[in-house]
């Protein structure tokens, strides 16, 4: 039995390798297949030896339409555009997804959500164990303080991350509007610059910092009068995300069709 057939559209990027690696390591999946972009070089390597785990027999492919078919459940960690694309494909060829992709806009997150109509998808800015029991923990204490605590999210990333801010911290101002029972977009600060004159009470606040190899820092700041308090999370390696992400593909693979998120994989 080969198990949970997985394939990773993206193989060849960080992420991409180790998903396939942990994919390999996991008992009761097997790697399905994996594509990349044409003229990325990585098209026809063995996707085992590109993932360090030696040679499975399996060479990387440029067409993302043959990985879905060939797979149980498909996991997609690309650019926002291919990931609407992928998730159109993937609903008319009847394949699960895991969507770990941050930065959708509106319209691609659209996209998404009518394709998940037809199959189920697991959709989450963050596959971390930790991150997602701190999402639970946000919202509960934005619950209990009120808006009268101002609340800033501090995130840290690797110099070559593309979007500001972070999926994850998004995700966490959106816990914090739903612990206050408000629209997130009508209280979002996501910078400042120049006189902006007092803070707005309410206002969800948001700074991004980039530089280094840093994998991934979030803080929640709720600073209220004469006192701070501050949820902290610091990812160490890019592991966490990938182990998260197979255990949500393993999940996903037989449910309904609709949009999950890592809350319902792990029945937080």
């Amino acid at each position: 039995m080969a198990g949970t057939k997985m394939g990773v559209v993206g193989c060849g990027g960080r992420m991409g390798r180790m998903l396939v690696a942990e994919i390999a390591a996991t008992e009761g999946c097997s790697v399905a297949g994996g594509s990349e972009a044409p003229g990325s070089g990585y098209v026809n390597q063995d996707i085992g030896e590109l993932a360090g785990i030696g040679r499975i027999g399996i060479p990387i492919g440029e067409a993302v339409e043959k990985v879905i078919h060939d797979s149980d459940v498909v996991l997609e960690f690309t650019s926002p555009e291919a990931t609407a694309e992928h998730a159109e494909l993937a609903a008319s060829l009847g394949t699960a997804m895991v969507i770990g992709t941050t930065g959708l806009g509106p319209e691609q997150g659209d996209r998404v959500r009518q394709a998940a109509r037809r199959i189920p998808i697991v959709w989450a800015p963050n596959m971390s164990l930790g991150v997602n029991v701190l999402l639970s923990v946000v919202e509960e204490v934005a619950r209990r303080l009120g808006p009268d605590w101002d609340v800033e999210i501090m995130e840290m990333h690797h110099r070559g991350k593309v979007d500001a801010p972070s999926g994850t911290a998004l995700a966490l101002g959106r816990a914090v509007a739903a612990g206050r029972g408000v629209v997130f977009e009508e209280v979002e600060q996501r910078a400042r610059d120049g006189i902006t004159g007092p803070r707005r009470t309410g206002d969800i606040g948001f700074a991004a910092l980039r530089g280094g190899d840093a994998v991934g820092d979030h803080h929640v700041i709720f600073a209220g009068a004469a006192e701070r308090l501050e949820l902290i999370h610091r990812a160490t390696s890019r592991a966490i995300y990938a182990k998260g992400a197979i255990r949500a593909a393993r999940w996903v693979v037989g449910h309904p069709a609709g949009v999950y998120g890592l809350k319902e994989v792990l029945g937080l």
